[in-house]
């Protein structure tokens, strides 16, 4: 790789044009940097600079799921979801069950998650989770999310059809977020039809994703969420640089082009959604 791209690799993507009122439905604090308070404030205010009121910070692993909890605490625009990535399902021990339970009640946890299925890494890392331990702590993460009422947030890699049957068979709770949504239209198509959220990310920016756009398209603008997944997926033509919450109105424009709204009818119907998807009162 050449200097100049290995440069642009590091270079945080220009502020966006502001666009009030956005949520970032789905976001890794820690990962873009935010390891203290003062340090997730900055992100926060960068973020409300351009509009971005409030943000979900999201786990992995436990230690993630502890440092989540504490930075909703830290500043009022975070709020936090806490559970297992698929990756890490082999650490669902009886200790993470009841810590994960105790986290969950807390005011500021407005998800279970991120949990789900991913097949992609069970080929590509030696200390990714089997599929067969996936599917169990997936149903475990879906009970939790119905004993608790608090939203399920879906990661999905490679995994459609046995995702979609798990939920199926264990039974969705009342609010389902499908982070980071990548499927296309068919698997879109039932997604509405199970009433859940689609949460788009700058994945639906980029050249190659015609048909993410296309099940953006099928998708209702009420069933709509929208968030960067940062540190990773910066949105086009930015793909590759370092992501944050800033980013987020670059892909909410993106929506709105998609659905042929305006640019802040769509911020507003995407804010409204993800107050309703995460039953939060936002200050």
């Amino acid at each position: 790789m050449s200097s100049s791209k290995k440069d642009r690799r590091k270079t945080p993507p220009p502020d966006p044009a502001p666009l009030p009122s956005l949520i970032d439905a789905h976001t890794h604090l820690a990962a873009c940097g935010g390891r203290t308070a003062e340090d997730v404030r900055a992100i926060l205010d960068h973020a409300e600079a351009v509009g971005v009121s409030h943000v979900v910070t999201v786990a992995d692993d436990m230690v993630d799921a502890r440092w989540a909890v504490a930075a909703a605490h830290w500043d009022p625009r975070a709020f936090a979801a806490v559970g297992l990535h698929p990756t890490h399902a082999a650490d669902l021990d009886d200790a993470a069950r009841a810590e994960l339970e105790e986290m969950v009640v807390d005011e500021r946890v407005v998800a279970v998650g991120e949990t789900g299925l991913d097949y992609y890494w069970t080929t590509r890392s030696d200390d990714c989770a089997d599929p067969a331990t996936q599917r169990d702590a997936f149903a475990w993460h879906i009970d939790l999310a119905k004993r608790t009422g608090k939203a399920l947030m879906i990661h999905n890699r490679d995994a459609d059809r046995d995702l979609l049957d798990v939920l199926a068979a264990e039974g969705s709770p009342d609010t389902v977020v499908m982070h980071c949504f990548s499927g296309d239209r068919r698997i879109a198509a039932e997604c509405v039809d199970r009433n859940y959220y689609l949460s788009f990310s700058g994945t639906v920016t980029f050249n190659n994703s015609d048909e993410l756009r296309a099940a953006a398209d099928i998708t209702p603008a009420e069933r709509m969420l929208v968030e960067t997944d940062a540190p990773f997926l910066t949105p086009h033509p930015y793909r590759g640089q370092p992501n944050q919450s800033y980013c987020l109105p670059y892909t909410a424009r993106a929506l709105a082009s998609v659905k042929g709204l305006d640019d802040e009818e769509m911020a507003a119907v995407l804010t409204a959604n993800t107050r309703r998807a995460y039953a939060v009162t936002l200050r």
